[in-house]
C-alpha cells in the first residue's frame, strides 16, 4: 500500500532496476497482479493472430496532445520471441534514461507507419525494407508530454544487429517475451487519489525497468495473446 508522505519506509517502495526515475506522487498504491498466466511462454504466431490487420483513424485526443507512433517490433531466433526496446539518452529533456519504442513525432502529411518506420530507421538504423507490417495495437495517449501514440507491429525474420545512429539513444535491446510474463516481473500502480488516479504498468527486466506508455503497449499485446 501506500506510504503517507515524508515516510522513511523506503523498503517498501518497489525500485526501479537500472538508472530508471520514478516519479512516484506522494499517494499511490499497488494495483492488480498479471491477468496472464505467471510464467506463459508467448509465441510469435500466438502474438501476431491478435494484432488488427487494420489502420485506425486518427481520434480526438487532448487539446494540445501530438500525433506520434513508435514500431513494436518482433522476431523469432528459436527460443521464442523478442521484442526491440531501446533506452533514451539521459540529455533528453522528455523521458529520460527511460526505455522505450524506437518512435517519435509525426511529420506532416506522414502516415503512422511511415513514421515509425523513419524514426527506427534514425534511431538505430533498421532498413524499413526488411520489416513486414502486421498491423496496429490501441491507440494511447501520454499525460505528461501530451502525446498520441499509434504502435505499429511489425517483424523481422532474424535478430538484427543494430546500434544506436543518433545521440538520443544510448542503448539498444532485444528483449525475450519471457522476461516479461516470468514471476515478479510485472506489477501495477494507481498514482493519486480515487477518483482522479491513473493505472501505471511496470516491468523488472534483469537490469533495466520498462514503464510508462511502452508498458503498456507491452501489456496490451500481453493480454490479448495470453488472457
Amino acid at each position: 500500500m501506500a506510504e503517507p508522505e515524508g515516510t522513511s519506509e523506503i523498503a517498501k517502495v518497489p525500485v526501479g532496476r537500472g538508472q530508471q526515475i520514478i516519479p512516484r506522487p506522494p499517494v499511490w498504491s499497488l494495483g492488480p497482479a498479471a491477468p496472464w498466466p505467471v510464467g506463459a511462454e508467448p509465441t510469435l504466431a500466438s502474438m501476431l493472430h491478435v494484432v488488427p490487420d487494420v489502420v485506425r483513424p486518427l481520434l480526438p485526443g487532448f487539446g494540445d496532445s501530438r500525433p506520434s507512433a513508435v514500431l513494436v517490433l518482433l522476431t523469432d531466433v528459436g527460443n521464442g520471441p523478442e521484442v526491440l526496446l531501446t533506452r533514451r539518452s539521459w540529455e533528453m529533456r522528455n523521458h529520460r534514461g527511460e526505455v522505450s519504442f524506437p518512435g517519435g513525432r509525426m511529420d506532416p502529411g506522414e502516415t503512422a507507419l511511415e513514421t515509425a518506420l523513419r524514426e527506427a530507421h534514425e534511431e538505430v538504423g533498421l532498413d524499413p525494407r526488411v520489416v513486414t507490417v502486421c498491423g496496429e495495437l490501441d491507440h494511447l495517449e501520454t499525460a505528461v508530454t501530451r502525446s498520441y501514440i499509434v504502435p505499429k507491429v511489425g517483424t523481422v525474420p532474424e535478430r538484427l544487429d543494430l546500434c544506436a545512429q543518433t545521440s538520443e539513444v544510448e542503448r539498444v535491446l532485444w528483449v525475450p517475451l519471457a522476461e516479461f510474463t516470468r514471476d515478479g516481473a510485472y506489477r501495477t500502480e494507481h498514482w493519486g487519489e480515487p477518483p482522479l488516479d491513473r493505472e501505471l504498468h511496470f516491468f523488472e527486466l534483469e537490469d533495466e525497468t520498462v514503464w510508462g506508455a511502452t508498458a503498456r503497449i507491452i501489456a496490451d499485446l500481453l493480454h490479448r495473446a495470453l488472457v
